[in-house]
């Protein structure tokens, strides 16, 4: 079954966020680590609270691997990518691990 990593960083109150580095280090890093286990990713960026108020967070990256045993080997590898959270944010990121069902 396909599986997910969801990261999804939160935007509290006084907490940052530099999409610049995340996309132009952190993301390259996350490919060159955790890449050979991924099947696609997709960044997206919070721009809203619907209808009309400020997003709840930053951003939420999802990688999608092909089964568990991509996903495990991909968290496996993941440790740099970990390590390079504080250079871009100072929120706490949530990860949510899913079966993609639909």
């Amino acid at each position: 079954m396909t599986m997910t990593l969801q990261v999804i960083y939160p935007a509290t109150d006084g907490t940052s966020f530099d999409f610049d580095y995340y996309l132009g280090t952190h993301m390259p890093l996350v490919a060159r680590h955790m890449g050979p286990h991924i099947d696609s990713t997709l960044v997206t960026r919070g721009v809203a609270e619907a209808p009309d108020g400020a997003p709840a967070t930053h951003a939420v990256a999802t990688l999608v691997f092909k089964d568990e045993a991509a996903l495990k080997a991909g968290l496996a590898a993941a440790g740099p990518a970990v390590a390079d959270i504080p250079n871009f944010t100072d929120t706490k990121p949530q990860m949510l691990i899913g079966e993609v069902i639909g």
